[in-house]
């Protein structure tokens, strides 16, 4: 066997996952050799041309927060950028952008192959070598091996991947590329345990064929906000997307050749995303509906392409071309990629720690859809903190583990490892307990400590947060301190008083009261919510704070569950497999009685004192 080098950490795919991965590693000052199946699909973004979304935004700017990557490359390709559910309370609000396909990847591509400490090579990897419960390496298709002392997989929806277009079915991990067959197997071969997923994507379409004037435009916001918080302005020419809908003709279609979609016919066996089901699923789950949206969104600045968002299929060709025609303004349309379906094997999460390394395997690192996850934001998110936790491991140090009251990160990767899940996992809002503190706006306040502190995080990018950080405080301090009155019928009231009266805004108390400090509109933003919103704010910290009672309340790694005595025969096996760390988990994990929590906190105090005497 012949034997290319030594890395400390190796990453495998290079997908969104992956990217964050070997940057943060090498960023961090540790060699690091990134794999890929193709070297022009780096950073592909293999669904639609969009990042971010309901509490999706969320992640990118954690991500950013942390040192990250996504969130810088999205400001340099966006082409469109909309903060949605403003009508809606901050907790809600989330950042989407639409991007250019083909300059997001070159422009990570730049990045990754700018880095130092970072090599890329273009090969598949078959198989990853374990001596002593230890990752040691991986052998490559051709027979290399190269040595590490941490392996991350970020595999994405390549392993033992199959395309399904109608009935043909064929090997691949996207259309078009070869899928990684043996190191599916290698996984399983070390004892991990895993399980089929399946997605859908919808055709593309040629623009030169649409008739636009028959749907109606969707604009983005102007001027853009950047995701990034070292993005001072997007510079890209920005363009609209386009909406238009499917009608009863459209679901004629695709309910009379239901046997033609290999979703239907019992050909993908994978388990599908609820929240972004195939048009099949949507018109025989909701038969009452007489349209579904259909967004057209731009593949790029320079491309005809354009995504057709929310007809995603598993249709043979022939009715995807039929289908699409019965819609306004694609009565014409030339479908230039067809949609299809892909199946995929993929680790179940709970065998994993909360830093993402599996609990069988010392130094193997698992992170995006091979978690079971769904999304570019998810896979991002976990690839970074894989990277940085197999660095903390190499260093000796403690994990970064983030908790659920700390950021969406923590929300995801917790419930991934405890709940486990039984479909693609997708990120919302509505998963976070405590989202008026994980805001969209105040990611930075959040994280950026954090994200210095490990490393990734550039002194300039601090300094300035820092800065940031005291005008608020200022501001904040102000307001408290200073009464007006605002007209002879009132009496002397403080301007934090002032803002927090419905209707009323920063921009009036402005107008009354200037700062002493000239503040920009987002330093504004945040003082207002931070106003307005003190008391629910502070209600929800005051919740944080009693989870966190429970969290601390830490489960020995020894402990032995069957001396519990009251336990089931079922919650004895779920804690058996989770693990959990603390008794926080522990009362996460599906079936898990609040009786049980108690007979496991009786049982941990008495183990507590019992080897407190034996000291």
């Amino acid at each position: 066997m012949y034997k290319e080098g030594d890395y400390d950490i190796i990453v495998i795919g290079a997908g969104h996952a992956g990217c964050e991965a070997a940057l943060a590693s090498a960023r961090l000052g540790f060699s690091t050799c990134l794999f890929t199946i193709n070297l022009d699909t780096i950073a592909q973004m293999s669904c639609n041309p969009a990042i971010g979304g309901l509490a999706k935004g969320h992640l990118v700017r954690e991500i950013d927060a942390l040192g990250g990557e996504m969130a810088k490359v999205t400001d340099k390709a966006g082409i469109q950028f909309r903060m949605l559910n403003m009508s809606k309370g901050p907790a809600v609000w989330s950042l989407r952008a639409q991007a250019d396909r083909v300059l997001y990847r070159l422009s990570m591509r730049y990045v990754l192959e700018s880095q130092k400490n970072l090599k890329i090579k273009q090969t598949s990897v078959e198989k990853i070598i374990v001596e002593d419960g230890k990752a040691k390496g991986v052998i490559t298709s051709l027979g290399i091996f190269y040595g590490a002392r941490a392996i991350i997989v970020t595999t994405g929806t390549f392993l033992k991947g199959l395309v399904h277009i109608g009935l043909e079915t064929f090997p691949a991990g996207r259309a078009g590329e070869f899928p990684s067959v043996g190191l599916s197997d290698s996984l399983r071969e070390h004892g991990l345990k895993t399980g089929r997923f399946k997605t859908c994507t919808p055709p593309r379409l040629d623009a030169k064929t649409i008739d636009f004037s028959k749907t109606v435009p969707q604009w983005g916001d102007d001027p853009p906000p950047p995701f990034s918080h070292s993005t001072e302005k997007i510079t890209n020419p920005q363009l609209p997307c386009y909406l238009t809908y499917t009608n009863n003709e459209t679901h004629k279609i695709i309910f009379d050749n239901l046997e033609r979609s290999s979703i239907y016919s019992g050909r993908v066996k994978g388990t599908g995303p609820r929240y972004c089901p195939s048009i099949e699923d949507k018109v025989t789950m909701f038969p009452e509906r007489q349209r579904h949206q259909v967004f057209l969104e731009p593949e790029g600045l320079e491309t005809k392409e354009y995504y057709a968002n929310g007809i995603f299929t598993s249709l043979p060709y022939d009715m995807q071309v039929s289908l699409i025609r019965t819609i306004s303004g694609l009565e014409e349309a030339e479908i230039m990629r067809p949609g299809y379906a892909i199946e995929y094997d993929f680790v179940f999460p709970t065998q994993l720690k909360h830093s993402l390394e599996t609990k069988t395997i010392d130094g193997l690192f698992l992170a995006g859809q091979i978690n079971g996850t769904s999304g570019y934001e998810e896979a991002a998110t976990q690839g970074l903190i894989a990277g940085i936790n197999a660095c903390l491991k190499l260093q000796g140090r403690e994990p970064l583990v983030l908790g659920r009251h700390e950021a969406y990160i923590g929300v995801l990767i917790d419930d991934l490892i405890t709940k486990g899940t039984n479909e693609p996992y997708r990120m919302f809002t509505s998963r976070a307990e405590y989202r008026l503190l994980l805001r969209h706006d105040n990611a930075d306040l959040r994280l950026m400590d954090k994200g210095y502190e490990i490393g990734l995080l550039e002194r300039s990018v601090y300094e300035k947060f820092q800065e940031k950080k005291k005008l608020i405080d200022e501001e904040l301090l102000r307001l408290k301190k200073t009464r007006v009155r605002l007209n002879e019928a009132e009496k002397n009231e403080s301007l934090e008083q002032i803002l927090k009266r419905p209707g009323i805004n920063y921009q009036f108390i402005e107008r009354h009261s200037p700062p002493n400090k000239q503040l920009s509109e987002e330093i504004k933003k945040e003082v207002e919510i931070q106003v307005k919103y003190e008391g629910y704010i502070q209600r929800q910290m005051e919740m944080a704070e009693r989870l966190k009672k429970i969290e601390d309340k830490k489960i020995p790694k020894d402990f032995n569950y069957t001396s519990v005595n009251g336990l089931s025969k079922e919650i004895l096996s779920k804690l058996q497999e989770v693990k959990p760390v603390n008794l926080g988990q522990a009362s996460r994990i599906p079936g898990i009685t609040p009786p049980a929590i108690s007979l496991l906190l009786v049982a941990i105090e008495r183990l507590k004192k019992e080897r407190g005497k034996s000291q």
